[in-house]
């Protein structure tokens, strides 16, 4: 029993080595153990706050940048739309041009026609004053020979010319 039961001195000395143990350790080792693991807390807390703040400053980026792509799309659809209607009234512009030319041309086509239809109504009076006058002349020469045969050959004559 005597190995369970610790005698009176082994337990003074253990107690003393205890104290004095604590003693230093308290004096020299507790301080610095402390402030280490107060440092330890506070850098943890530190990186905790600068893993928070980094969150924040994601989320806020990427916030921002979905605006950004939102303004980006945006301006897109506005290009897009000017451009549309820069094209339309570039077309626009270019029938409204061909109407406007052909419309010229139509035109200058009908003065053509008109000037050819005189010239040709010129060139029509001209022969008909032509044939009218040789045929004076023959019913002239006709006329001095014998009456029934001018009035014959003024019918045949009627007959062969037709006015339109």
């Amino acid at each position: 029993m005597e190995l369970v039961t610790p005698s009176i001195g082994l337990v003074f000395w253990t107690t003393l080595c205890f104290g004095i143990l604590l003693f230093l350790l308290g004096k020299f080792a507790w301080k610095p153990i402390l402030a280490s693991i107060s440092e330890r807390e506070k850098s943890i807390e530190s990186a905790l706050s600068l893993a928070e703040a980094a969150k924040e400053e994601m989320a806020r980026l990427t916030n921002e940048n979905e605006q950004l792509l939102k303004q980006a799309r945006a301006e897109r659809d506005q290009i897009l739309k000017e451009a549309k209607q820069i094209k339309d009234n570039i077309i626009n512009e270019a029938k409204e041009s061909a109407q406007t030319e052909g419309s010229k041309i139509i035109e200058r086509a009908r003065i053509e026609i008109d000037n050819q239809k005189a010239i040709a109504m010129a060139d029509v009076k001209n022969q008909v004053a032509t044939l009218s006058l040789e045929i004076a002349e023959k019913v002239l020469r006709k006329q001095f020979e014998d009456q029934q045969k001018q009035d014959a050959l003024i019918a045949d004559l009627l007959k062969d010319v037709k006015l339109k």
